[in-house]
């Protein structure tokens, strides 16, 4: 910093500088390539992690389209199956008979084993 005195003199004063250390410049190109070479190693990670998460969240969407393609055929042939016209074809099929009158077993008070 320069500064005028009042005779016409100028003085100097001295500014505290921040001193770096000094390094050699092959040092610092072997750092700089070390740095470099870690990041671009790291950024290949990243991408190949990437890419598999991407290739696992499409198998997974085509496994959910294929389970919803099979969800609506299920849905459509359990309401066919229900229906009352399938019911009644079953009953003849497993030769159920139709009852006219309910006979209900009857138990005397506390007995539950009859001799």
């Amino acid at each position: 910093m320069i500064s005028c005195s009042s005779a016409g003199e100028i003085t100097f004063k001295k500014i505290n500088v921040i001193k770096f250390p000094k390094i050699k410049l092959r040092t610092f190109w072997i750092f700089s390539a070390i740095f470099i070479a870690f990041f671009i190693a790291l950024y290949i990670y990243q991408v190949n992690v990437e890419i598999a998460e991407r290739y696992l969240i499409k198998g997974y969407q085509e496994k959910m389209a294929e389970l919803s393609k099979e969800n609506k055929i299920l849905e459509v042939y359990s309401a066919q199956t229900a229906s009352l016209d399938n019911v009644t074809e079953l009953i003849k099929e497993l030769s159920f008979e139709k009852t006219d009158k309910i006979h209900y077993i009857q138990v005397l008070d506390t007995q539950v084993v009859a001799k």
